[in-house]
This record gives structure tokens, C-alpha cells and sequence, in this order.
């Protein structure tokens, strides 16, 4: 327990950094200049360097599949009922998709380290690379109607390069291409430059948001879907299929993890109320220190 709240903590202080930097600095730093850089080049690196660091190995594939079927189906349902529930755009979007987009790689490979091991890389690997399409295909279609028509927000999911990335990255890995030390510590380097440049920008739009003005019924929806109807659709499924306990245990814990600051990425890319989804991901984050331990008790019985 002790190493899950460290891997916790350890994320958070480059948020305080970036809160503190737009504290400090205010209008002289540009959040949608910086949402730009790390969306459309650094992202990149990170992409080519999570999916080349492993091979891929089309046996892991069931564990991202379960995954993926679990988030289509919240997805599905949340969207049918959030649109009698919201009736601005902005807010239906947000509350259709930011439960769904969480912290996989960031947070999650950590803290399933923590719990089970090394083991668990391979599998954590795939499900992060599930969850990167989830984010620049459902994601990015959802966040771009909240002011885009449907033909101009599916032509957004095209235009964007880590989708790209992605399909080349697993195209080389699928093919047992293996980067060269200097090539690796080159994506390194820009993989953790966009890491540390999410967590900052995260900080930075923490600044000026205020949660108080944020709509009740949204938060408690967002929040009901990612800490209540996400988990236990995932539990009652996972605890009635045939499964090695320690992969259920990681798709589990990894559908657990907070909204990701993708979500902010994305709505400020697309002007889709950033404040208010960076105040989401903040409640999320501060929820999720108490969720998480519920998660990890609850793993004795999948």
C-alpha cells in the first residue's frame, strides 16, 4: 500500500510545479501554445517509445480486448443516458467520454508495478495502448462535437499525428523492429518530456479553475461513472470469466485510474470548457486516493 500512495504522490508534484510556474508567470505562459506542442510533436515520441520499448505479442491481446469491451460498453450506455441528462453540448460531450479516458500509462503502470510486479508490464504495455486509441478515436470525436459537426469531428480523429504514430509503432513492433540504444534514448527523452508537460499543463489549468462553478449534476455524474458504474460493470464481468487472477486484477485496477489529463489536452485543443474538464480531473485525482485502496481490497475476490 505504502509504494501505491508514493507513485501517487510522486505524479502530483508536477502538477503543484505547473500551478505554481502559471502562478507565478500568469498570461506571460500560453496554455494552448503548450497543449499544441505536446499534442502534436512530443506525444509522438511518447507514442513510438511506449509501443517499441516491449515487443508486442498477439497472446497479451486478450487482456486490452476485455478492456476495451468494458470501456465500449460504459461508453455506450453513458451516452444514451448522459443526452436526456445534459442538454448543452459542451457538458453532454464531457460527460459521454471523461470517465472512460484515464490515467493508464502515467498512473497506471506504476501503481499495477507496485501491486503485482514486473509481470504486469507486458500486460499493462497493451491495455495503455487500447487506451491511446480509445483517447484520439472515441475521445477525440466526443471533445470535437462539443463544437464540431459529426463529418468535421470524425476528419479531427485523421488529422491527428499519434494516431499515425501508433499505427506505424505497431507495425514496426509487429515486424520485431527493436530501436538502437541512441534511437531509444532519444524517444525516451521527448517520452518524458510530454509526461512532465501533461502534468504541468494539468497544473497550469488548475489555476483560475474554480470547482464551485463547475455544474453539480456533471461531477456527480463524471464521478458516479468512474468510481461507481465503471468499476463494478468491470467487476461483476471479470469475476465470471476464466482468467488468470493477476491480468484481471490489472484491467481492474487500470479502468480504477483517475480521468486523465488527456482529457484536458483534448479540450483545450477543441475549446471544449478545458476549466472545467481540468477541474473534473482534479476532483478525479483527489478521489481516487481513497478509491484506489477500495480497488486493491476488492482484487481478493475476482
Amino acid at each position: 500500500m505504502t509504494s501505491v500512495f508514493y507513485s501517487v504522490i510522486s505524479v502530483y508534484i508536477f502538477i503543484a510545479l505547473g500551478y505554481l510556474s502559471k502562478v507565478s508567470f500568469k498570461e506571460q505562459i500560453d496554455d494552448k501554445t503548450i497543449t499544441l506542442i505536446n499534442v502534436y510533436f512530443l506525444q509522438i515520441f511518447l507514442t513510438f517509445w511506449g509501443l517499441l520499448l516491449r515487443p508486442i505479442d498477439v497472446t497479451l491481446l486478450y487482456a486490452p480486448s476485455i478492456y476495451l469491451f468494458i470501456v465500449a460498453l460504459v461508453v455506450i450506455t453513458s451516452a444514451l443516458v448522459a443526452k436526456k441528462l445534459f442538454t448543452d453540448k459542451k457538458e453532454y460531450s464531457i460527460a459521454t467520454v471523461a470517465a472512460i479516458i484515464g490515467n493508464t500509462g502515467n498512473l497506471g503502470i506504476p501503481i499495477n508495478i507496485a501491486i503485482f510486479g514486473e509481470a504486469s508490464i507486458p500486460y499493462t504495455t497493451v491495455v495503455n495502448l487500447v487506451n491511446v486509441f480509445v483517447v484520439y478515436t472515441i475521445g477525440v470525436y466526443y471533445y470535437s462535437r462539443g463544437i464540431f459537426d459529426v463529418r468535421t469531428s470524425l476528419l479531427n480523429i485523421l488529422k491527428l499525428p499519434i494516431l499515425w504514430a501508433a499505427i506505424i509503432a505497431i507495425a514496426l513492433s509487429v515486424n520485431h523492429y527493436r530501436p538502437s540504444q541512441i534511437i531509444e534514448n532519444m524517444l525516451m527523452m521527448g517520452a518524458y518530456a510530454s509526461m512532465t508537460m501533461q502534468l504541468f499543463l494539468f497544473g497550469m489549468y488548475l489555476h483560475g479553475t474554480k470547482i464551485k462553478e463547475i455544474s453539480k449534476t456533471l461531477t456527480l455524474w463524471v464521478m458516479s461513472i468512474k468510481f461507481l458504474i465503471l468499476p463494478s460493470i468491470a467487476f461483476v464481468i471479470l469475476a465470471n470469466i476464466e482468467l488468470d487472477a493477476m491480468i484481471k486484477g490489472i484491467i481492474f485496477i487500470e479502468l480504477m485510474m483517475p480521468l486523465a489529463i488527456a482529457n484536458v489536452n483534448l479540450a483545450s485543443l477543441y475549446d471544449c470548457s478545458p476549466r472545467v474538464v481540468t477541474a473534473l480531473v482534479f476532483v478525479s485525482s483527489f478521489m481516487f486516493l481513497g478509491f484506489i485502496f477500495i480497488g486493491v481490497w476488492g482484487l481478493n475476490y475476482l
